[in-house]
């Protein structure tokens, strides 16, 4: 038997504006098309931005549909239009942010497991990492420097 442990790491900050200006601009491009969100059902609306190499910024909202699974998350619309109008840039950074119609959100929403297997497949593609912020509606922001920090052991092509 080999004992392994994995250790992950990932910085809190009390408020968006103790992050680098870059970070912030990025974030603040989620908060905006967070509130172009579709989301009638849940009333959660996300939104993401993610920044590529060639300093493009790439938007995306939930997208809800009334047979559930037929809708989207915000970060896969992201990462999908991301990777459909600029398949050679890699991706730097995404920004997260969530915001509910039914009651306040202090807690950082990390994405969905389904959003960070999508993620891990751009990471894994590019094969560098991609850093990871988000946030609730405001107050404090999780930053971590990779994916392989909220999804270890991930899947990937090279079990296929």
């Amino acid at each position: 038997m080999i004992d392994k442990q994995i250790v992950t790491s990932y910085q809190v900050y009390d408020n968006l504006e103790e992050m680098e200006a870059e970070d912030v601009q990025l974030m603040h491009k989620a908060q905006e098309i967070r509130e172009k969100a579709y989301a009638p059902y849940s009333q959660f609306m996300v939104g993401a931005a993610i920044l590529l190499e060639n300093g493009e910024v790439v938007t995306g909202s939930n997208q809800e549909n009334a047979a559930y699974p037929s809708g989207l998350c915000a970060e896969r619309n992201a990462i999908y239009q991301a990777g459909a109008q600029f398949p050679d840039q890699k991706i730097l950074a995404i920004a997260i942010t969530v915001k509910s119609q039914r009651k306040k959100v202090i807690i950082p929403a990390a994405p969905c497991g389904a959003c960070r297997q999508a993620i891990a497949e751009y990471e894994f593609k590019q094969e560098t990492p991609i850093k990871i912020m988000f946030m609730a509606e405001i107050g404090k922001v999780v930053k971590v420097n990779s994916l392989v920090d909220i999804l270890p052991l991930a899947f990937n092509g090279s079990y296929l």
